[in-house]
């Protein structure tokens, strides 16, 4: 049930994210969700694609420092309050989240949310717990 994300270092200089796009396009790889972190001097970029094996060997063959790290998608109702519940349910639960991001579905009223969390096995067994709609891979990738 976890998703794989690509972390990518980003110097912060011109033609930097366009160098990322344009490599992922060539190799047919679809951006699902994304996330640009920065300080002065660099950036990390974070991607939900739909074939991260190969965006992450394309990425690292081209010189770019890569991860692959292991996140969390859930769907929740694209209203006021929808992230409010999930949010309150793992904190309640004592889980930290450490970052997320998200993206809104063009076929539903459903909103995705990617999240980082400091245990993910305990907060999938919450989630699942309190009902909150957790996606597989295959869901986010076929998007």
């Amino acid at each position: 049930m976890f998703i794989n994300q690509i972390s990518v270092f980003v110097e912060n200089k011109a033609g930097r994210l366009a160098e990322i796009t344009g490599l992922l396009e060539k190799n047919n790889i679809d951006i699902r969700a994304l996330s640009i972190a920065d300080t002065r001097d660099f950036g990390i970029l974070r991607l939900i694609v739909n074939d991260p094996d190969t965006a992450e060997r394309v990425l690292r063959d081209n010189g770019f420092t890569v991860s692959l790290t292991q996140v969390i998608a859930i769907g929740i109702n694209d209203k006021p309050g929808g992230l409010a519940g999930a949010m309150k349910t793992l904190y309640e639960n004592k889980i930290s989240v450490e970052y997320m991001y998200a993206f809104i579905s063009r076929t539903d009223e459903t909103a995705y949310v990617i999240l980082r969390v400091e245990d993910n096995e305990k907060a999938l067994d919450v989630l699942k717990k309190f009902h909150i709609k957790i996606l597989t891979s295959e869901d986010i990738y076929t998007m």
